[in-house]
C-alpha cells in the first residue's frame, strides 16, 4: 500500500441537537459523546434486513469516484475486506452512490458519505442514517489500519455496515478495531484535502455540495 503522508490535526468539537455521530469508549459499549476516538454511523437497523452472507466477489481492482470537485481513485484491498469491496462494488454498479454527498467532513479527521438520503436536500434532518437496507459483518484483521489516506467503512457498531464510508485525511488508528478499510487514495489525494478543508455548518455538513456524480470501476 502506498504511503500518504499527511499531518494529523488535533481538533475537538461539541454536537448539540440530533446526535448523528457517536463516540465509544471502553469496553462497555456504552456510547457518550465525546471528541476524539471514534465517529460512528447513527442509523437505526432492522436485524430482520441481515445481509451478512458473502458476497460473490469479482476481479475489480479499483473505483473512481468523479465528484463536482474532481476525480478520487480508490485501489480496494481485496484481500483484507473481500465482502466489503463486493458490496461497494455491487452498489456502484447500481448507481446507488450516484448524486450522494460527502454529507460529513471534519476538518483534519475524515471526509464521509454514502448515504442515500443525501441525494435530496428536503431530507437534510436524515443525513447520516440512510442505508441500502441490510448490513453485513466487518473484517478487521492485524492490517486493518485506517491510514492517511484510506476508505473504510462508517456504522453503528460490531457487523452494522452498510453503504457509508469515509476517507481518512490523517492517521486515526484509533479506529483499527472498529471500521473496516477496504482501499485506499491512489490519485486525488488533493481533491480529498480540498473537501477536507471546506467550510462546514454546525452539523459538520459542507456549505458548498460536494456530490458523487458517478462512479467509474476498473
Amino acid at each position: 500500500m502506498n504511503k500518504i503522508s499527511i499531518s494529523a490535526i488535533v481538533f475537538a468539537f461539541i454536537i448539540t441537537g440530533v446526535v448523528w455521530f457517536f463516540f465509544v469508549k471502553g469496553d462497555s459499549g456504552d456510547k457518550v459523546t465525546s471528541n476524539g476516538d471514534v465517529v460512528i454511523l447513527n442509523e437505526s437497523i432492522n436485524k430482520k434486513d441481515d445481509n451478512s452472507s458473502v458476497i460473490n466477489q469479482e476481479k475489480i481492482m479499483n473505483a473512481t469516484l468523479h465528484t463536482n470537485k474532481g476525480d478520487i481513485t480508490i485501489q480496494f484491498v481485496s484481500d483484507l475486506a473481500p465482502n466489503t469491496v463486493a458490496n461497494f462494488v455491487k452498489l456502484a454498479k447500481e448507481g446507488f452512490y450516484d448524486g450522494t454527498k460527502f454529507h460529513r467532513v471534519i476538518k483534519g479527521f475524515m471526509n464521509q458519505g454514502g448515504d442515500p438520503f443525501s441525494k435530496d436536500d428536503s431530507l437534510v434532518d436524515k443525513w447520516g442514517t440512510g442505508g441500502p437496507g441490510y448490513y453485513f459483518a466487518d473484517e478487521i484483521g492485524p492490517d486493518n489500519k485506517n491510514n492517511a489516506g484510506t476508505i473504510s467503512m462508517a456504522n453503528a457498531g460490531p457487523d452494522t455496515n452498510g453503504s457509508q464510508f469515509f476517507i481518512n485525511v490523517a492517521p486515526n488508528n484509533n479506529l483499527d478495531t472498529k471500521h473496516t478499510v477496504f482501499g485506499y487514495v491512489t490519485e486525488g489525494i488533493d481533491v480529498v484535502m480540498e473537501i477536507n478543508s471546506l467550510e462546514t455548518d454546525a452539523s459538520d455538513r459542507p456549505l458548498e455540495p460536494v456530490i458523487i456524480e458517478s462512479i467509474t470501476l476498473k
